[in-house]
C-alpha cells in the first residue's frame, strides 16, 4: 500500500479507498493470499493514486492538503504476463547492457550490557538482500559456509529442515554454539533444492527484493563497545560525567556513524565539554547529551568529561538527580567488512542458459546497531 500512497496515514486512506480496496481485491481470493508482490501488483492496478505530501516547518510538521496525482503506468490496461507464468514474480524479456547483481547481507544487533560490562542479553537480526540488474531468466545459485547453516539453520520457513549444532561465531571462538532461528525465503527460493544440496538455488525478481532472512540468540557474543560510565554530584549544583569509550573489536575493522547518547538530568544549564575526538551536542528535547564520531578503529579509547550545572534544589529533593541514571546509554554505529554471526558467501553463480551473458556479482557485509544499550547503573 505504502508504494501506491507513499505514506499509510488515514488521510491517505480515505482519498485512496477505491485504489486500496482494488489492492486487497487482487491479494485475496476467498480470503487466501495469492499475490503480495508490489511489483506483480502494479502490472494488474494501473489506476491513478494519491500520494500525500509532508511539509517540515521550522517548529512543527504540518499536511499539506494538496496531493499530487501519480499514475502508476500509462500504457493501456492488458493482462500482464506473469498471470499464466509458472514464474509469477518475474516478467520475461528483461534485457540490460551490463548484466550486474549486488548481494548485501544486513545483520543489526540488539545487545543489553550491565554497568561491568557484562552481556546480558544480545540477537542478530539478520537479511540477505539482493539487487538484480539481469536479463533474461537467470538462475542463481548461492552459497553459505557449511559451518553456518550445519550448526545453525533449525527451520525454514515453519519446518524443521537440519539440526543445531556448534559453529564458529564471527568474534567469539570455536567452542561457542549459535542457534539460528525463524530463517525465511523469498517465494523463488526452492526449498526442496536447498534441502538436498543445502544450495540456495533460485529465479530472481528483478531489481531490489529480500532474498533471506533470520535471527540469532546467542549469549556468548562480546560488546563491539564497551563504556566506563563515573557520575559525581557536587552539593546538587553541579554534575560531572565522565564517559569512556571503547571499541572492543580487531583494528582492521572500522566503525562509522558512531553515535553515543548519554542520559542527563532535566534542565541542566551551561554544560562544558572536555574530549579529545569527536563531536558533542546537548539534546533538551530528548535530556542527553550525543557524542558524535565520524568512525572508529577497532582498539581504541576516547574520553570525554561534561561538567553540568544545575537549578537550585532542595537537600529533600536531590534523590530526583539519580532518577537520570537509570536510563542507560545508547551507541548507534553502522561497520563494513563482515558480520557477527559468521554467515559467509561462499560464491554467487549466474547462468543464463539462453543469452549466456557475462555477469558481474558483487558482495558486501554490513553490521549495524539495533537496540545496543550499556546500563550505567
Amino acid at each position: 500500500m505504502e508504494s501506491y500512497v507513499k505514506s499509510l496515514e488515514e488521510e491517505s486512506i480515505r482519498d485512496n479507498f477505491s485504489i486500496i480496496y482494488e489492492l486487497l481485491d487482487e491479494m485475496m481470493d476467498f480470503g487466501i493470499p495469492q499475490i503480495t508482490d508490489e511489483k506483480i501488483l502494479k502490472e494488474y492496478i494501473t489506476q491513478k493514486s494519491f500520494t500525500l505530501e509532508e511539509f517540515i516547518g521550522k517548529s512543527m510538521m504540518s499536511k499539506s492538503n494538496a496531493y499530487n496525482k501519480k499514475t502508476n503506468h500509462s500504457r493501456a490496461s492488458i493482462p500482464p504476463s506473469t498471470l499464466t507464468n509458472s514464474i509469477n514474480w518475474r516478467s520475461p524479456g528483461i534485457i540490460y547492457k551490463k548484466n550486474e547483481a549486488y548481494l548485501d547481507v544486513i545483520e543489526s544487533i540488539d545487545m543489553l550490557i550491565n554497568s561491568k560490562g557484562q552481556m546480558l542479553n544480545s540477537e542478530i537480526f539478520g537479511k540477505i538482500q539482493l539487487k538484480s540488474y539481469l536479463s533474461g531468466m537467470p538462475e542463481l545459485i548461492l552459497g553459505l559456509n557449511e559451518k553456518f547453516i550445519q550448526g545453525g539453520i533449525a527451520s525454514i520457513n515453519g519446518d524443521n529442515i537440519l539440526k543445531n549444532d556448534s559453529t564458529n561465531n564471527g568474534i567469539n571462538n570455536n567452542r561457542n554454539k549459535i542457534d539460528v532461528e525463524d530463517v525465511k525465503f523469498h517465494q523463488c527460493v526452492r526449498l526442496s533444492k536447498f534441502e538436498s544440496d543445502k544450495k540456495i538455488s533460485f529465479i530472481p525478481p528483478d531489481g531490489e527484493f529480500e532474498l533471506m532472512s533470520y535471527r540469532v540468540h546467542s549469549n556468548n557474543l562480546k560488546p563491539l563497545f564497551l563504556i566506563d560510565y563515573k557520575f559525581k554530584n557536587h552539593s546538587n549544583t553541579r554534575l560531572e560525567i565522565m564517559i569512556k569509550i571503547t571499541s572492543n573489536f580487531k583494528n582492521k575493522i572500522i566503525a562509522n556513524k558512531v553515535q553515543i547518547k548519554i542520559p542527563v538530568p532535566d534542565e541542566i544549564d551551561s554544560p562544558k565539554y572536555h574530549y579529545n575526538k569527536g563531536s558533542i551536542k546537548y539534546l533538551p528535547d530528548e535530556s542527553v547529551i550525543l557524542w558524535k564520531f565520524n568512525k572508529i578503529e577497532g582498539g581504541k579509547t576516547y574520553v570525554m568529561i561534561a561538567e553540568l550545572l544545575l537549578p537550585s534544589i532542595n537537600n529533600e529533593d536531590s534523590y530526583k538527580l539519580e532518577n537520570f541514571k537509570k536510563k542507560p546509554v545508547k551507541v548507534n554505529f553502522e561497520m563494513q567488512g563482515f558480520v557477527t554471526s559468521g554467515l559467509q558467501v561462499t560464491y554467487l553463480k549466474i547462468n543464463e542458459p539462453k543469452l549466456n551473458y557475462q555477469s558481474y556479482p558483487y558482495v558486501r557485509y554490513i553490521t549495524k546497531s539495533g537496540d545496543y544499550a550499556i546500563r550505567v547503573k
